[in-house]
């Protein structure tokens, strides 16, 4: 069974809040207002989302954004391994 994914997307900006914000938002994979990423849903995940829960939105991630996010990782790695030889 697949491990359950969060779709976290930044709907505030972090300029003007503390530094620890900014870097939790880093952490998150988010650098502009209505980026989105996928993350696993885990109480590590968790504890960041709710560290700055008023910059961001939280829903569960579609079965359809998983796969294209896993179709994107996959060529990514696969670019990455060209470049490698």
């Amino acid at each position: 069974m697949a491990e359950k994914m969060l779709k976290v997307t930044q709907v505030r900006s972090d300029l003007g809040h503390v530094a620890r914000n900014r870097g939790t938002i880093r952490a998150l994979g988010l650098d502009r207002i209505g980026h989105s990423n996928l993350l696993p849903d885990n109480p590590a995940v968790r504890g960041m989302i709710r560290q700055v829960q008023f910059l961001v939105e939280v829903a569960d991630a579609t079965a359809d954004e998983v796969q294209a996010a896993s179709k994107v990782l996959a060529a990514k790695a696969a670019r990455k391994a060209k470049v490698a030889k």
